[in-house]
């Protein structure tokens, strides 16, 4: 799922900069580079850069020693790929202008901003590089006024709280070197991703009391789903209980979930039940007992999990198992 990787340690000293400037010229939303302060070039070796394409969205990571990048009017003409970023650093220290806004960045602070606006961001000259983690998603995509979302951009937004710690340890397990995502995880991840940026902007925004009542309800959905899709271990996960963590009644979440052609609680039974249909379908949880796996997804009775299971996918679970190992031999 690569789509692009770039290490410094790879070239020489003398064209390492030049490399970097290079590709942050060649993006899909250029940027210009610069030594911090104007003076001599960092050394890049260390630096890299690892880019995920998720469906519509991409993701990334990249570890920088001390630079301004710059997206000034001419690299927007040049290209505007028309996405809302997101951007945060374990370390913080970054300091960002956008939008008339200047800014310092503390760790796991998050920037938003808006590819179609200038915007100077400084990384924090340390000793060593400053790892940072990205998404950065079509405007499109998010259901919210944009000129509500400019409202948020380069302000930091906690994400070691609430939503955005939910966000922030998302993207960090999803760019470790231990989560390898298939070609055909790209559009549900990017569904998960898509979400949960979302709820962060929409939370914010509504906190400022800039939502109105049609953007309070079409956000709170996806907000809800978000908030399933990290508790379906939970076998207490409920209707009752998701409404009661949403400040709403259980009668007005059911109306919610009209317009999405399932009701809350099938849409939960599902999500379950495709967790644990990836699970058997996975080689590595071969030791895993069915009754074992139903549980990891909050079911609590082995023969009401083999019922869901075979009215969802045609067969009981045991037998899907079987079958996909059959595959992997053939």
């Amino acid at each position: 799922m690569i789509e692009a990787a770039l290490q410094g340690d790879a070239l020489t000293a003398a064209d390492r900069f030049d490399h970097w400037r290079e590709h942050m010229a060649r993006t899909s939303c250029p940027m210009n580079i610069r030594p911090m302060g104007g003076g001599e070039a960092a050394d890049f070796a260390a630096a890299e850069l690892r880019r995920c394409q998720l469906g519509g969205i991409s993701v990334w990571q990249a570890a920088l020693p001390g630079a301004h990048l710059r997206r000034a009017a001419k690299e927007i003409q040049r290209s505007d790929p028309g996405v809302c970023h997101l951007v945060f650093s374990p370390h913080g220290g970054n300091h960002i202008t956008h939008m008339g806004r200047t800014s310092v960045f503390g760790p796991y602070d998050m920037f938003v901003g808006d590819s179609s606006r200038p915007v100077d961001f400084y990384v924090a000259n340390d000793r060593q590089p400053t790892r940072m983690m990205g998404l950065d998603v079509p405007k499109t995509l998010l259901p919210l006024a944009q000129d509500k979302i400019q409202q948020l951009l380069a302000r930091p937004l906690p994400g070691r709280q609430g939503i955005g710690v939910l966000l922030a340890d998302f993207l960090t397990r999803l760019l470790s070197d231990t989560v390898s995502p298939q070609p055909s995880d790209g559009p549900r991840l990017e569904i998960v991703l898509v979400n949960l940026l979302t709820a962060l902007l929409a939370h914010h925004i509504d906190a400022d009391g800039l939502l109105s009542a049609g953007e309070r309800h079409q956000t709170l959905v996806p907000r809800i789903k978000t908030f399933i899709q990290q508790r379906l271990h939970d076998p207490h996960l409920t209707p009752p209980v998701v409404a009661a963590a949403h400040n709403i009644s259980v009668s007005y979440l059911h109306r919610l979930f009209q317009g999405e052609e399932i009701s809350i609680s099938a849409w939960i039974r599902h999500q379950r039940l495709e967790r644990a249909r990836r699970d058997l379908a996975d080689p590595s949880l071969d030791a895993w007992p069915v009754h074992r796996i139903a549980a990891r997804w909050g079911f609590t009775g082995y023969p009401h999990f083999s019922r869901s299971f075979l009215a969802e996918y045609g067969m009981p679970p045991s037998d899907y198992r079987r079958q996909g190992r059959a595959a992997d031999t053939r």
